[in-house]
């Protein structure tokens, strides 16, 4: 035991200065008109010129998860989905810089109430420039939990008025919608708190504020699914996959309907049970996408175990 905590303390240690250090340290980046501090987009997304089609007319906003950015989560759907028609948006959000390099940026690890304010203002920017009255939201990981935010407590969705949502449609990847263990990283926290150490900053230092928000029995997500778990005239599809090591357990994922709202929880298994797509891949795989488009387009046709 006390050679572990020999090797464990100066880890920690150094995470206490990586998280803990004042706040003009690590900037926190602030959207702007044209978000061009976001950095690069993925093939097909942020037209800004984009004008909505019948066939298409709600812009998809595309929300990537946890320590990810909107290029290597969504390199493969964005330009699949505008080679559909659709206007397709993305934005990087939660960002901090990192302290001995401060030109890095690492996006989807700041307070998530925070992210969801700038979800609210990169959907009031899409809505501005194409004219459209509603979005479709497409969240990996904890993006789902981002929109989420949005539509409760951000402006997405009027409980008192559902005719004035901003959101028509959300569907997760994978979204941490109740907690998640990380597979067994929350184990590996508790039994440094139960040793006297700072067991929290273990996964604050690997995942930031987002992924302590994220665990299992986090005090936000108990907010975020008091009452209803979702909003009245939305349609929600939760879509899981049984070999998800990071959004752990899968089940946890999944959403029970609430009054006026729609649900659709799917396993990417249900049809395909030799599917064995990872948390990561769920952005990749063909069949896993061809469920979102499906959900974003109830006559798009899925091709079944691609």
């Amino acid at each position: 035991m006390k050679q572990l905590r020999r090797v464990l303390v100066p880890s920690l240690v150094a995470a206490v200065l990586l998280v803990c250090l004042p706040s003009h340290v690590i900037a926190e980046p602030e959207p702007s008109p044209g978000f061009a501090e976001m950095g690069a987009s993925p093939a097909g997304a942020n037209d800004w010129s984009c004008k909505p089609t019948p066939e298409h007319p709600r812009p998809v906003v595309l929300v990537h998860g946890t320590g990810m950015s909107m290029t290597d989560t969504w390199n493969v759907l964005s330009p699949q989905l505008a080679d559909l028609g659709y206007c397709v948006f993305a934005l990087n959000y939660g960002g901090a810089q990192e302290i001995l390099n401060p030109n890095v940026v690492h996006w989807g690890i700041r307070d998530i109430s925070n992210s969801s304010r700038e979800l609210a203002s990169f959907v009031a920017s899409v809505q501005s420039h194409t004219g459209a009255s509603q979005v479709d939201l497409v969240g990996h990981s904890q993006g789902g939990v981002v929109a989420r935010q949005y539509l409760k407590f951000d402006g997405g969705a009027d409980a008192s008025d559902p005719s004035a949502n901003v959101v028509h449609t959300v569907v997760t990847l994978g979204a941490t919608n109740h907690g998640t263990t990380f597979g067994g990283l929350q184990a590996n926290a508790r039994s440094l708190s139960a040793m006297g150490l700072p067991g929290d900053l273990l996964v604050q230092a690997i995942w930031g504020p987002a992924g302590v928000q994220q665990l299992n029995g986090a005090q936000f997500l108990t907010s975020l699914n008091s009452g209803s778990e979702t909003q009245p005239s939305v349609r929600y599809t939760v879509i899981a996959s049984a070999n998800d090591e990071i959004s752990t357990p899968p089940e946890a994922t999944f959403l029970t309907q609430g009054p006026g709202s729609l649900v659709d929880n799917v396993w990417v298994q249900d049809n395909c049970p030799g599917n064995t797509t990872s948390h990561g891949d769920l952005v990749r795989d063909n069949h896993t996408l061809d469920l979102v488009k499906f959900a974003l387009d109830r006559q798009f046709v899925i091709n079944q175990c691609n």
